[in-house]
């Protein structure tokens, strides 16, 4: 039983871009009153968190080596005032990165906690376990992202969201935490952007992290999309595919960001990228990640919003969450009080890949939020992007900054969320 009130429902949530009843849902799906979602009914989950004071950003989580859950999020200051927690909001202590436990597979949590204890703003926890690196395989836990240290870090000519990257490192389970260590990569050691996007490490060892950089000078939004890659685990970086400011970008729109590389079976790597153009947008590495091909959209439909992509239990599936509709015909960049291109974050859908990213399936509906709109900015009534998972067996954990004010853990079997209902059978 939660411990939050369930939050007021609308009458009606969207599925495929259409009003439907949330008295007359498709077979096999209902509403989660608790969690304010209309899902599969074989979906289950709590309500972790939530804040009615201000916001909380960027959720991610995994299994430890202790068996526990581990969840991070950055949200207000626990004694702050109210407001917004993003780091890039303010150029005074805002936030924190706080930490949840479940020491039963999510049936209960612990927290917040607040770990790493700074006087600055952070952005998303972007954990990483290494297994072929030669200190505690499999067993430290690494938290990466944007470290916006104060004189490291510029809020002046719209370069607010850059700063440097770096890591922590933990071994005890991420009750603690190491001094950070920026990366300077060896051909750009000033390079600053932002990363909070899962990263990767390759069959040969290699670690592989995106990072953007963005201009809000330009308007709209001018951004570009880089990979940073270490061969001795993490002691040295390079920036690819060059310098500053050499990054990716679908040229119509002068923007990609948001990165996430992830090992292919066959030896190969993907990277996925958020774009505008209104479908994510794809590039392979056939090198250990040295060299990519030029990115390409690929055909699963996503408005200008992350990538969530993972790999199934065998190793070989992927399994891409995206938000299947895109309403943002006439770009004239990314704007919070656009409800129709902010609506298209409230649908999750899946689709798979059993080639690499090469094809992808059918997209199968999850969820989509069902709760009344209750902000003054469609930003917040219709979020349910930026979804993390993990796999526990074969048990899909998903975590969600739901309306960027609650975080919800939904739980799914594998062979259940493989056979949800396809896109043709559940708007026929």
């Amino acid at each position: 039983m939660s411990k939050y009130e369930p939050l007021e429902l609308a009458e009606k949530t969207q599925i495929g871009g259409r009003d439907v009843d949330l008295a007359r849902l498709p077979t096999g799906y209902e509403v989660k009153v608790d969690l304010g979602i209309a899902a599969a009914a074989k979906l289950n989950g709590s309500v972790v968190y939530r804040t009615d004071r201000g916001t909380l950003f960027e959720t991610r989580a995994i299994k430890t080596s202790s068996g526990e859950y581990l969840l991070m999020f950055p949200t207000n200051t626990i004694e702050s005032a109210e407001g917004r927690s993003h780091y890039g909001g303010a150029s005074e202590k805002r936030n924190d990165l706080v930490a949840f436990r479940s020491e039963d597979r999510g049936g209960s949590w612990n927290g917040p906690t607040r770990p790493i204890d700074i006087d600055y703003n952070l952005h998303g926890f972007v954990p990483f376990v290494p297994e072929r690196t030669e200190v505690n395989p499999g067993k430290r836990i690494y938290c990466f992202g944007t470290q916006p240290i104060w004189g490291l870090h510029s809020r002046e000519h719209g370069l607010h969201e850059n700063a440097p990257i770096g890591y922590r490192y933990s071994d005890d389970d991420g009750s603690h935490w190491s001094e950070v260590r920026l990366i300077r990569p060896t051909n750009d050691p000033g390079f600053t952007g932002m990363s909070v996007m899962r990263m990767d490490e390759t069959h040969k060892g290699t670690w592989l992290i995106g990072a953007h950089e963005g201009d809000w000078s330009y308007s709209p939004l001018m951004t570009r999309q880089y990979i940073l890659r270490s061969e001795d685990q993490g002691m040295t970086w390079e920036l690819l595919p060059g310098p500053r400011h050499g990054g990716w970008h679908a040229a119509v729109y002068n923007r990609m960001d948001e990165g996430r590389p992830i090992s292919l079976a066959d030896g190969r790597v993907l990277l996925m990228a958020r774009t505008p153009e209104g479908h994510l947008w794809q590039a392979w590495s056939e090198d250990d990640g040295k060299s990519w091909s030029d990115p390409t959209p690929s055909s699963l439909v996503h408005p200008d919003a992350p990538p969530m992509v993972f790999h199934l239990s065998d190793g070989e599936t992927l399994a891409a969450f995206h938000h299947n509709r895109s309403h943002d015909r006439d770009y004239s960049g990314l704007s919070s009080a656009k409800e129709e291109i902010m609506k298209d974050r409230s649908e999750i859908w899946v689709s798979l890949s059993r080639n690499g990213g090469e094809d992808w399936g059918e997209p199968r509906f999850v969820f989509s939020t069902a709760v009344a709109p209750r902000y003054e900015k469609p930003f917040f009534n219709y979020q349910c992007s930026y979804m993390d998972m993990f796999l526990d067996g074969k048990t899909v954990n998903l975590f969600v900054p739901h309306l960027w004010h609650q975080v919800l853990h939904l739980q799914i079997e594998e062979g259940d969320l493989i056979d949800l209902s396809d896109e043709a059978t559940i708007l026929d």
